[in-house]
């Protein structure tokens, strides 16, 4: 239009919106909401993280293959990496409903509303889970995602196009920028600091830890391990003859500690005998406990691996509760089940053939530890944990061997587990250098039920020592040894092997962990200068 001479009226620019608003705007709401539901769960042990009980309907849902090699590579912290893709998941999906919001909010609330049902089907499948509580939570952290969805994308001028409109009108929202990325930041700030003060408030919340009060103690004591009676005190980096607590191996399949409130919470023996019972954790510490020493061993353990350990456990001998109870004709198996839905199933006459099967309550003169099973857990002496360490112990359950299965079986592991006769040098380690001449060599050797005769330790493929052997806290206990041998300057390969209380060698391997567990001599390369 000329308003003068040489003079043409300029359109009015109308700034554009980023293409990366819509997705960011859903991922920051999406942080949000998932930040309230954290809130929640971290005050109210009736609602559980919705990052969490996703990661396990995952790992429920996995093959066996996946989950053993998650097992395998991250060990301890696959429970980290899988909340971490839970939260990459739910960020990716929010990214995905911010573009459908720019085209219509409505749909995109129809979207947030199914993920939302989603998740609440998971966490409600918890057994701390309160249904009401749960869905009221998720209501509201469904509102505040969608609501400050709508406002993201409001300050970006996004909103559905009309079908008559063609460049942004002067009525709508204009494009602002910086009041975009001010409540988008504030707003992922806020929901990280609260997202992670709240898991951190669930893990010391007072029903999530075992009572204050003294550690369960058995009638007679076991006696206290003497300094004569552990390499460890004077051999430094051998194995302990008691793996302290806080060095004790854990591997499960639990993303979350599981949530156990001991005025609900009862043991409860079922399935095919003459007598259930029904005990609550005070009946429990009320019967008489006995103390045993028992290592356990993890079936994913590689040969020479750190996954086993020795314990002075705590509680009620198995048999005792299943002869009370009455083993009907058909009870074949013992299958415990875990208050988060994990089981694990052995033959009854590993219960009742005289080893010291525990539902133990007590662990190293404590309370049985939360991450070790609180409040009860199963321990067989010479039985992989797959098939019987049952931890966060609900019910024992009497069953036929047949077509009744522990959860990892049907995903390629062997029914039955029994702990293969291994061994291991502890002492020198791996590629180390030692002084030309006589060297120590040292370690642990275990067949839990069978005992160890013997331990060699073989220098370039040659028998060249009959290990010491220290006597062991019990035939349900690995064994510690120490060995001289004398080692010329250069590269050596050390390996050693164990014979068992019942005169078998042991196995020469190598083999893998599946389907059964590994098998074959720790051998170790050292340099002697």
């Amino acid at each position: 239009m000329t308003v003068g001479a040489g003079t043409t009226e300029r359109e009015p620019v109308v700034a554009q919106p980023p293409r990366w608003g819509a997705p960011v705007a859903g991922m920051v709401a999406t942080l949000v909401g998932i930040a309230t539901a954290e809130v929640v769960a971290g005050v109210s042990p009736a609602v559980p993280s919705s990052l969490d009980a996703l990661g396990q309907l995952v790992v429920t849902a996995l093959p066996g293959p996946a989950v053993t090699t998650a097992i395998e590579v991250l060990g301890a912290a696959n429970r980290v990496v899988l909340t971490l893709a839970s939260l990459l998941v739910a960020l990716l999906i929010g990214a995905a409903v911010g573009r459908l919001a720019a085209m219509s909010l409505p749909a995109a609330a129809a979207a947030v509303t199914v993920v939302a049902l989603v998740t609440a089907i998971a966490v409600a499948s918890r057994p701390e889970a309160s249904v009401p509580i749960v869905v009221a939570t998720l209501v509201a952290a469904t509102s505040v995602t969608i609501g400050l969805l709508g406002r993201l994308l409001g300050h970006l001028g996004l909103r559905p196009p009309r079908p008559t409109q063609v460049p942004p009108s002067p009525t709508d929202p204009p494009v602002d920028r910086r009041a975009f990325l001010r409540l988008g930041v504030a707003a992922s700030v806020g929901a990280a600091t609260l997202g992670a003060v709240a898991r951190g408030s669930r893990s010391v919340s007072s029903r999530l830890v075992p009572p204050s009060g003294p550690a369960p103690q058995a009638m007679i004591p076991a006696p206290p391990v003497a300094a004569a009676q552990d390499l460890a005190t004077g051999i430094e980096g051998v194995s302990p003859v008691l793996t302290p607590i806080d060095r004790f191996f854990r591997i499960d399949t639990a993303i979350v500690l599981p949530r156990v409130d001991l005025a609900d919470w009862q043991l409860r023996i079922t399935g095919d005998v003459e007598r259930p019972l029904a005990l609550s954790y005070d009946e429990l510490l009320a019967r008489e406990l006995v103390e045993v020493d028992a290592t356990i061993a993890c079936v994913s353990n590689e040969v020479g691996g750190s996954l086993i350990g020795t314990a002075r456990w705590v509680g009620v001998p198995l048999a005792e509760l299943l002869e009370e109870a009455g083993p009907s004709a058909a009870a074949e198996q013992v299958l415990g089940r875990s208050v988060d839905g994990f089981t694990a199933g052995f033959p009854l006459a590993a219960a009742l053939d005289g080893r010291q099967a525990l539902v133990a309550v007590g662990m190293n003169g404590e309370v049985l530890p939360m991450r070790h099973g609180f409040p009860a857990r199963l321990v067989v002496p010479g039985l992989f944990g797959y098939v019987s360490a049952t931890k966060w112990l609900s019910a024992i359950e009497l069953t036929p061997w047949d077509g009744v299965d522990g959860y990892w079986i049907p995903r390629g592991w062997a029914k039955e587990g029994p702990v293969k006769t291994s061994s291991r040098i502890d002492v020198p380690g791996m590629a180390d250098e030692v002084a030309a001449g006589s060297v120590v060599v040292a370690g642990v050797a275990w067949a839990p039920t069978r005992g160890i005769e013997v331990v060699e330790v073989l220098v370039d493929g040659e028998v060249a020592s009959n290990a010491e052997l220290v006597p062991p806290l019990s035939d349900a206990t690995w064994v510690q040894w120490r060995a001289e041998v004398t080692l010329t300057a250069g590269e050596h390969s050390l390996a050693v092997r164990a014979t068992d209380g019942d005169g078998s060698l042991q196995a020469v391997g190598p083999s893998r962990p599946a389907p059964d567990g590994a098998e074959g001599w720790h051998t170790i390369r050292v340099r002697a200068v």
